[in-house]
């Protein structure tokens, strides 16, 4: 994410100079069955090298245009309400904390993508009906600043427990649980270490070691934390943010100079697991540039293109991760995990009753 994106550390990337291709204005770009321009829907996050979207237009015979269409909960949204006129033919940032409304809203149409067969079975959250394809996972995790806790002779914290000691007062900020996706992920990952009956104790405890609560990853991150680059310039005073498992690589890779060591570190006991879908809409004009672009979506070559741009993991085995992931940003080895029908069971609930408990 998206956050989103997811949405995601990948918010970094935007300002880097990756396009996205967008064909507007001539009379064979309009959107319909015979169109040879495929219109991809996104959260702001969406970003892809221009070779790699130049590549599938050579090898399809499609040329693409996105459009971003705000934060993940917002994009999501939008898309629901104008699903009977679609503003593209594929939507790509549905995740798995808001699927099942998208997927109840009737929002896609089935679509087997080829090359599926590649994808983890353990990220096919809707294999049996093929309404949306998994194109990438990320892990929400508290992350650290690394010089705070050296100045203070203070052990990072490690777990969900950890936060609500004494030690941790007013060091953690997150985002709104009701507008971020993060924030939304961090919600269901206390959801799921402590239980429907727990989590809210467990909450009234953060609250009153002085949890901050911001609208979105770019507010919490940039602003907030002290451990980025943009908190440092901000003069940011909260050592712990609700990010990404991926955002110390990205600390790294865009560092100037690159420092040897990642100046964050990851609460490893802190995260849940994201995982991204992209779906053809129920009523796209160009359903077969979609498909084609949907089957793109899952090759190496894009797959491989994802995590700079991203920051987010491949699903496809055997898609490279570059070395800085695996050296700065692994993934959760045990992340909180909810099912997709749990959370459609109790995430708008338990929304509303975090709304009241944290904001009021």
């Amino acid at each position: 994410m998206s956050t989103t994106k997811r949405l995601t550390a990948a918010v970094l990337a935007t300002g880097l100079g990756l396009v996205t291709l967008s064909a507007c204005g001539s009379s064979d770009d309009e959107a319909g069955s015979g169109s040879k321009t495929v219109t991809l829907v996104s959260h702001d996050s969406f970003a892809a090298s221009k070779s790699v979207l130049k590549a599938f237009e050579k090898e399809s015979g499609y040329k693409v245009r996105v459009l971003k269409d705000g934060d993940a909960g917002q994009a999501v949204n939008k898309a629901i309400l104008t699903k009977d006129n679609p503003q593209g033919d594929v939507f790509f940032g549905v995740d798995n904390t808001l699927l099942s409304r998208a997927l109840d809203n009737g929002l896609f149409q089935p679509y087997a993508a080829k090359g599926l067969s590649a994808v983890s079975a353990d990220v096919q959250l809707d294999k049996a009906k093929h309404r949306v394809t998994p194109i990438d996972s990320g892990d929400i995790c508290v992350n650290y600043d690394k010089q705070y806790f050296t100045d203070h002779k203070l052990a990072p914290p490690q777990s969900f427990d950890d936060l609500v000691k004494p030690a941790y007062k007013n060091l953690l900020v997150t985002e709104n649980a009701s507008t971020s996706s993060p924030g939304l992920g961090f919600l269901l990952g206390t959801a799921a270490r402590y239980g429907d009956t727990g989590w809210q104790g467990y909450w009234k405890k953060l609250k009153a070691n002085g949890v901050k609560v911001v609208d979105g990853w770019e507010q919490a991150y940039n602003d907030e934390f002290s451990g980025s680059a943009g908190g440092k310039k901000a003069k940011a005073d909260r050592p712990l943010v609700v990010s990404y498992a991926s955002s110390p690589p990205a600390e790294v890779i865009y560092a100037d100079p690159r420092p040897k060591t990642a100046p964050t570190g990851v609460a490893d006991g802190t995260c849940f697991r994201q995982i991204e879908f992209a779906g053809l809409l129920s009523n796209a004009k160009n359903a077969a540039g979609g498909k084609a672009l949907l089957d793109f979506l899952i090759t190496k070559k894009f797959q491989e293109d994802m995590p700079l741009n991203m920051f987010v993991y491949p699903v496809v085995e055997g898609a490279r991760v570059p070395a800085e992931f695996t050296e700065f940003g692994p993934a959760a080895k045990n992340p909180e995990t909810l099912t997709p029908g749990t959370i459609a069971d109790h995430r708008d609930q338990w929304v509303k009753s975090w709304t009241s408990l944290v904001l009021k």
